[in-house]
């Protein structure tokens, strides 16, 4: 029997996205609450539970970008001239945020250190927001003709594309926080289980009205989950409602986690974050659901965009060698790093 080998590829870049959201998510998070921090000493605190992991955690979007460009050149050739600025932006504000990331701590001056801080933020709220735009304008489609990208350079520019670009931006912030719960203690912790409950909220209503817009999207995506202008088709809805359903299950624990006081019976700090990575991972499984077969959405399926079978199964030898060296190393970076940091970790100290 044939490996179905564009499905494959399709699954493998699948969690190459989701990863590179998960974990580059939370330390843009973090970035963007540092504009919170009452001094530096706490900023460069925030800072700290970022620095082993920040680097390797954008390695992810590197396999993203990679494989689209390899195992789905048709895709690639169309969805990149779509969001040739987009891409642009998040790429320049993640070099920027790179440099404020290390010159914060050499700045001597305190207006230079205020600047290289609002740019570490600013770089980080930067391209999550970008983030956001493209994948709103990958949602609501890409116009082709031809086999080519046949739109206007502004075309992911639209209310539902920033309305997007909003919920992954608080969706970012919540993981940060959740992620600082984990790592920090004392003031910071508390200030940071506070920030979470407040960006929960902001993702449950967030989450909410992307999803009821992208219903409006198109048809295809109403009929896939049974939403009709007239009634609802629960034979079609009920096998897809697990995901919904469990977004919304782990929005209720982490808000109950989040609520509990501390000490002695309280939640455990490492559940925050892994209750906020389901929450994302739900709302991917319902896109998924939402946009599946197709890679450039409602033009170019899988198998229509996929490069020939030869060059994918040279193509799955180096990921089936890469991926779980990959893995294992990440696993042994978070390992090795595990637990709060202190007053004055960090390689800068």
């Amino acid at each position: 029997m044939a490996l179905d080998l564009p499905l494959i590829w399709g699954f493998i870049l699948a969690i190459g996205v989701m990863m590179y959201v998960l974990l580059d998510g939370f330390d843009l998070g973090v970035g963007m609450l540092t504009f919170l921090a009452r001094s530096d000493e706490e900023r460069n605190m925030m800072t700290a539970t970022i620095e082993p992991v920040w680097d390797g955690n954008e390695t992810w979007l590197i396999i993203g970008g990679g494989g689209l460009f390899a195992a789905f050149p048709a895709a690639y050739g169309i969805i990149m001239p779509a969001f040739y600025l987009p891409v642009l932006i998040m790429l320049a504000a993640l070099i920027f945020r790179g440099v404020a990331f290390e010159f914060r701590h050499k700045a001597v001056r305190p207006t230079t250190r205020r600047f290289w801080n609002g740019a570490f933020f600013g770089g980080s709220a930067t391209a999550a927001f970008s983030q956001g735009l493209m994948l709103g304008g990958m949602i609501q489609g890409i116009k082709v003709e031809g086999g080519a990208f046949a739109g206007g350079a502004f075309d992911w520019l639209t209310p539902f594309s920033l309305l997007v670009g909003l919920a992954v931006v608080i969706g970012y912030v919540m993981l940060g926080a959740c992620w600082l719960v984990l790592k920090t203690e004392d003031d910071l912790f508390l200030r940071a289980r506070k920030w979470a409950r407040l960006s929960l909220a902001g993702v449950a209503v967030g989450f909410l009205a992307v999803s009821l817009a992208t219903l409006a999207i198109d048809p295809s995506v109403g009929e896939r989950w049974g939403f009709s202008m007239t009634h609802v088709d629960f034979t079609k809805l009920l096998p897809l409602s697990p995901a919904p359903l469990a977004g919304m299950f782990f929005c209720a624990w982490l808000w109950r986690d989040l609520s509990m006081k501390t000490g002695p019976g309280s939640a455990p700090d490492w559940r925050p974050y892994l209750l906020a990575a389901g929450i994302f991972l739900s709302g991917y499984v319902g896109l998924g659901l939402s946009l599946y077969p197709y890679i450039v959405p409602f033009e170019y399926t899988l198998w229509e965009a996929a490069a020939r079978d030869n060059a994918l199964a040279f193509l799955l030898v180096g990921a089936v060698v890469m991926l779980p060296i990959i893995l294992m190393y990440t696993a042994f970076v978070y390992r090795l790093f595990w637990g709060k940091v202190k007053p004055g970790d960090g390689y800068h100290a």
